[in-house]
């Protein structure tokens, strides 16, 4: 299956059309629920749709092992290839195209990872797209936030991070200092048997009614 289909087929093509675009480059996303729901599969699937279209992604983890990280991409990937295999080739020459780092937050803050960011762009990888996964708004400074908020505008980086939510409204999604700074806030809340995706937050228009859920098989973002 060729890349550009593979792209196409995307599960964020259905969070792009939902939302008039989804988030820019240079801007800053959050997904944000209760523990269990299925922010980690979001935040990859924001990461492989980077993947996909043959640029470079930089995912950021504080909570899993390289290893577990690789394992969600691999299943992600699998899962929208499902119909038409592709080659072992293939998906090495997508995910050649990613680092994993791993940190903890109890040692590294967010602008310790934006100098290893800029870092590796000064050795000469073009990053397009970061995820940060797990972050623990109770560990972050404003100032965190405000140094990936400016390396993303600088760099015309699309930055997603994903963070435990308990409540559902968007104050309730970050501490009232650090939500400013994110261009989109999407949680998710378990609704019967459906995972739905409450984009409660996008550019100016505020929050934007969709149909986006998870697949309860796949987990892969869907709006049917």
């Amino acid at each position: 299956m060729p890349k550009q289909e593979l792209y196409e087929r995307s599960p964020i093509r259905a969070f792009d059309e939902a939302t008039s675009g989804g988030l820019k480059g240079g801007e800053m996303g959050l997904v944000t629920s209760q523990k269990g729901l299925g922010k980690t599969s979001v935040l990859v699937q924001f990461g492989m749709d980077t993947l996909l279209n043959g640029k470079q992604l930089v995912h950021v983890s504080f909570d899993q092992h390289t290893a577990n990280v690789m394992s969600w991409y691999d299943g992600i990937l699998n899962e929208i290839s499902k119909k038409k295999a592709i080659s072992q080739e293939a998906k090495e020459q997508i995910v050649r195209n990613r680092t994993i780092l791993n940190f903890n937050q109890d040692n590294v803050n967010l602008e310790r990872v934006v100098n290893t960011l800029n870092a590796l762009k000064a050795g000469g990888v073009a990053v397009a797209g970061v995820v940060i996964d797990d972050v623990d708004f109770s560990k972050v400074r404003e100032s965190d936030i405000q140094s990936v908020a400016s390396y993303a505008k600088a760099t015309k980086v699309k930055v997603w991070m994903s963070a435990v939510s308990e409540g559902d409204t968007l104050e309730e999604q970050a501490p009232k200092v650090i939500l400013p700074y994110f261009n989109a806030v999407v949680h998710l809340v378990s609704k019967g048997s459906t995972t739905a995706l409450q984009v409660l937050k996008m550019g100016k228009k505020g929050e934007v009614e969709t149909k986006l859920k998870l697949d309860s098989k796949t987990l892969l973002i869907t709006n049917k």
